[in-house]
């Protein structure tokens, strides 16, 4: 097997894992955690009282917020064709 052969096929496993549910849910996991950061720069932002940085970090929670809700949609749509189960 040629090494650009061997690296589609991990690369074509990868792509599936994020079309699984484990993937889906690590997908959920770190967008979550992301969530945490933002949680300290709205913090932050308040008490230096800087409104051009809260204005920034409320713009990156809604950013999570929909992009955990796309995450979830795409999750309920896998439902039982879940591509590592077969």
């Amino acid at each position: 097997m040629t090494k650009s052969g061997k690296t589609g096929k991990t690369l074509t496993k990868a792509q599936d894992f994020k079309k699984s549910k484990s993937g889906m849910y690590v997908s959920i996991a770190t967008t979550a955690f992301g969530a945490f950061g933002v949680a300290k720069r709205i913090k932050k932002a308040r008490s230096e009282q800087d409104a051009l940085r809260l204005i920034d970090a409320t713009v990156a929670a809604v950013g999570i917020v929909t992009g955990l809700a796309v995450l979830y949609r795409e999750l309920k749509r896998l439902g039982d064709d879940d591509v590592l189960l077969g």
